[in-house]
């Protein structure tokens, strides 16, 4: 099966250190002016999820959203978030960690965009 986000050992070790700290929690990416288009993350009850919202898929536990707006951008590009050293600019949790998440891409083939077309619970 493929999925349209993933995450890389290192974002996966932050954010169990965060769900443990913090309890649920989600993503949304962000395509904000503020905050470019980093993956921030918040507790389930800080954040609420929007109309326009898309859920992406799930990492480490925690559903991943994407506004339709940027999901018709990276429509064809599998998500992959990761951790680096240094401050996130937002009121994403993993600042307080001396942590960023960020969101790498790549474009999906011909052959994974048509097994994404027959998977029933990917957004279209």
């Amino acid at each position: 099966m493929i999925s349209r986000v993933n995450m890389t050992e290192r974002a996966a070790e932050l954010l169990s250190v965060l769900c443990q700290r913090h309890g649920s929690l989600l993503f949304h990416q962000s395509g904000g002016c503020c905050d470019g288009s980093a993956p921030l993350c918040f507790t389930q009850q800080e954040f609420r999820v929007g109309d326009h919202d898309i859920l992406l898929g799930e990492i480490g536990g925690c559903p991943f959203y994407i506004s339709e707006f940027l999901y018709a951008y990276w429509y064809n590009c599998q998500l992959t978030i990761d951790a680096l050293p240094g401050r996130s600019s937002s009121f994403s949790l993993e600042g307080s960690e001396g942590m960023r998440f960020v969101t790498l891409s790549r474009l999906f083939s011909d052959e994974e965009l048509a097994e994404l077309a027959k998977q029933s619970n990917q957004p279209d």
